[in-house]
């Protein structure tokens, strides 16, 4: 009796340990968000690390989102064109609007912030979490450089303004790749294809799907950052803070993709 006391006692111990662990890593990464909003409008600026960042996060990320929108259309166009036509005579003239608008309103935001949050969080991750584990962190305290406003608010703000160009891109080119394989698959001439996109895609589409992204880039942009400067232990740290960086990157874009559609929705965007 008394043994199962004691695994019963332990468990719960366990399990209160790792609820604490779990509060207090929220706690932190609040402190450290509050943190970073404040520095972004606190002088001075360093626009020279500024524009290094954007053209590490922004332009170098151009190809992956770009390419992999480009055959997202053309797959779209694939596999809905033939499926469609085969149920409902001649509705594959509404594959301009269909591919459009999922480009537009879903699939081109998610899918350049997942592939941004693999490229752009696991390298700000690596990077700050190397300074940590070496204690360049330490020295730039040391030489009165406050760390977050040297590190993370230059990615910070390269994030939040590059990922939703990038986001534009993907749009733009995930629709002619849909529009590239409509017309030789399906032989949807491309003014047909167009005008079709042109009467269901409204404004406030545009807006909706490329308002998620200047959250997601916040999102990615703060979570590989904490997590690089919380890592602790040398290079297997560095890795550990990598991978929690891009696995829970994934998981809050996805979880507050759905939030962020609800509270638009609400104000009919």
């Amino acid at each position: 009796m008394a043994a199962q006391s004691m695994k019963l006692f332990s468990l719960f111990e366990r399990i209160g340990g790792g609820v604490i662990s779990l509060l207090e890593a929220v706690g932190a990464f609040a402190i450290f968000a509050g943190q970073t909003f404040r520095y972004v409008f606190t002088p001075p600026y360093d626009f020279r690390n500024l524009i290094y960042q954007m053209s590490e996060i922004g332009v170098k990320s151009i190809p992956v989102g770009v390419v992999s929108s480009f055959f997202v259309g053309m797959v779209m166009a694939l596999q809905l064109g033939g499926p469609m036509e085969q149920q409902i005579q001649g509705i594959s003239t509404f594959m301009g609007g269909g591919i459009s608008l999922a480009m537009v309103r879903e699939l081109a935001p998610v899918l350049t912030a997942v592939l941004l949050a693999g490229r752009v969080g696991s390298s700000i991750a690596a990077e700050v979490g190397t300074m940590k584990v070496t204690e360049q962190i330490d020295a730039l305290s040391t030489l009165a450089t406050n760390p977050v406003h040297y590190l993370a608010v230059p990615r910070f703000v390269a994030a939040l303004v590059c990922i939703p160009m990038i986001t534009v891109m993907a749009i733009v080119v995930g629709v002619f790749g849909g529009a590239l394989i409509s017309n030789i698959s399906l032989d949807i001439p491309y003014n047909l294809y167009f005008d079709s996109a042109r009467t269901l895609v409204r404004s406030r589409d545009l807006i909706s799907g490329v308002g998620k992204t200047f959250f997601f880039g916040a999102e990615i942009a703060l979570i590989s950052c904490f997590s690089g400067f919380r890592a602790r232990g040398g290079a297997e740290g560095v890795g550990q803070a990598t991978i929690q960086a891009v696995v829970f990157s994934f998981m809050l874009i996805i979880v507050s993709d759905y939030f962020i559609t609800y509270i638009f929705q609400l104000f009919g965007l």
